[in-house]
């Protein structure tokens, strides 16, 4: 008997552990198969956990949201948001025919009122912002050039926040520069407050930039000339690359931009709807002579950003965010592309000390310290939402779009009503898995293990990072997680830890008693 419950024990963290470890509560699973002298008893222990603040330098951004401005924290500087994004274009999109009346002058072709387009704007749309709403700002939009063609067909030119924009824009090729505040008071509350006949609201905030009449022709010939754009593939390499947005005024406000669309404003005739024949003013009409033709002018969004073409946005931090980086008695988290937590897990105290037991739970917590939001105006929330994950899987969970697996990747939303924390209550499916790939490699390796060389060569095996992101559920009545991604709006959270004060990760296994 002694043989056998010692080839057990000696396999139960590796084994066992996987088997349950999953699991809050294994109860009494199995204790009566054993005699009473082997009976299991539970126990809670605790290790230590080293945390630190590193620097996120950048995050995977792949988001329909523009957001551009500049913001100031007392306690991190300031930081700075740009973006470019294409515009869509329908397949084999054409622009209205020109009205033609036959030559009998008994039916009529087409709708416009000659072939020219009568104004063209860049119109970006926002429902939402951050900071000051009042804040005087102003910003600059420019084409995309030549070189944007041949980056777009890599991701990793754009999908990260820190990719150089400076080498895919002109400054001559500037379309438009405007002033504005994310609250426009000149908009009176009869438009403001407007709703249809369902009660939804009419006015869309919004930032417009006028173009020359000469280049909305030019795209209306580009169009003529080829019969139709094929695709927005056609549309992006061939006629509007699309644009780069950027603050070049203005601190305390950063704007959400929703849409950006390239509206174009044409004349049309009103036509007879059974002959098609172009219908012609009274003569009492105090707008035109007798007989002269009846016009009307209409504005349509030709062009857009949606999400089946690249949207990227940029962000930079100043020097200031290395002195909170610099900090050891605690660690921060802030978004967006700002600062993360990272965390050295004790997987090799854990397999030593509990080699032969049951691991049934690991509890791992980040404590935030309450944040005086009174200081000053306009600060940054606790992030609502993190991420565990390992440190050397993050760049692929983002980029293949993976969701939180429960074993090396867990999301939690922050308590903030009765503990102030970030709880994971039990990843010991993440101790398992971490453990299971060292003890494969060494015994891959057999007698020529080099455990130092290993640790070397794998440097981030006992590392994960916190990391603020957003989630969206479906709206089934059970909802399920269905995306996640990096939280690119302002938030921040101070957290308890740091070099010189670790974390306790709390362990729940169960023995053999002797």
């Amino acid at each position: 008997m002694k043989v056998m419950k010692a080839k057990y024990v000696g396999m139960v963290l590796l084994t066992v552990l996987t088997l349950f470890g999953c699991d809050d509560n294994t109860g009494k699973l199995g204790m009566e198969m054993l005699p009473v002298t082997d009976g299991l008893s539970a126990h809670t222990t605790t290790f230590d956990v080293s945390t630190r603040s590193v620097k996120a330098e950048n995050v995977y951004s792949k988001t329909s949201t523009g957001y551009i401005g500049k913001f100031s924290d007392p306690l991190f500087g300031y930081y700075e948001s740009s973006f470019l994004s294409e515009l869509n274009c329908t397949d084999n999109y054409t622009f209205p025919a020109v009205y033609k009346e036959s030559a009998d002058g008994l039916s009529g072709t087409g709708m416009m009122a000659g072939d020219s387009v009568v104004s063209i704007q860049l119109v970006l749309y926002y429902s939402t912002w951050f900071g000051d709403s009042l804040n005087a700002c102003r910003m600059s939009v420019y084409e995309l050039n030549d070189n944007w063609l041949t980056a777009r067909k890599d991701p990793s030119n754009y999908r990260y926040t820190d990719f150089d924009a400076s080498q895919y824009y002109n400054t001559s090729d500037l379309l438009g520069r405007r002033a504005y505040t994310a609250y426009d008071a000149s908009v009176p509350d009869s438009i403001r407050n407007a709703t249809d006949s369902y009660g939804y609201s009419l006015y869309y905030p919004s930032i417009s930039f006028p173009l020359s009449k000469e280049r909305g022709n030019e795209i209306l010939r580009a169009n003529r000339a080829t019969n139709g754009f094929k695709n927005s593939e056609y549309f992006i390499n061939n006629i509007f690359k699309g644009i780069y947005a950027k603050s070049d005024y203005g601190d305390g406000t950063i704007l959400y931009i929703d849409r950006v669309d390239l509206q174009m404003q044409f004349r049309f005739h009103y036509l007879d709807e059974t002959t098609g024949l172009a219908l012609k003013k009274k003569s009492d009409d105090e707008y035109g002579k007798a007989g002269e033709d009846s016009l009307y002018y209409s504005t349509a969004t030709v062009f857009a950003s949606t999400k089946e073409v690249i949207q990227a946005n940029k962000f930079s931090n100043s020097d200031k965010l290395q002195e909170r980086l610099d900090e050891t008695d605690w660690t921060y988290i802030k978004s967006p592309a700002g600062i993360f937590t990272e965390a050295t897990l004790p997987y090799d105290n854990i397999y030593e000390e509990l080699l032969g037991d049951t691991l049934n739970a690991v509890k791992l917590t980040f404590t935030n310290y309450n944040q005086k939001n009174d200081d000053y105006a306009f600060s940054m929330s606790t992030p609502s939402n993190v991420l565990l994950i390992r440190k050397k899987d993050v760049r692929a969970f983002f980029e293949e779009n993976q969701l939180p697996d429960n074993v090396t990747s867990y999301t939690v939303s922050h308590n903030n009503v009765a503990t102030n924390q970030y709880t994971f209550n039990n990843i010991a499916r993440l101790i398992t898995t971490c453990i299971n790939e060292k003890n494969a490699a060494k015994k891959e390796a057999g007698s020529t293990w080099d455990e130092a060389k290993w640790k070397e060569e794998n440097p981030d095996w006992d590392k994960v990072w916190l990391i603020p992101v957003t989630v969206t559920y479906d709206s089934s009545s059970s909802p399920q997680l269905i995306g996640l991604q990096n939280d690119l709006k302002p938030s921040y959270a101070k957290l308890k830890g740091g070099i010189n004060t670790p974390l306790k990760l709390e362990v729940t296994y169960t023995t053999f008693n002797e």
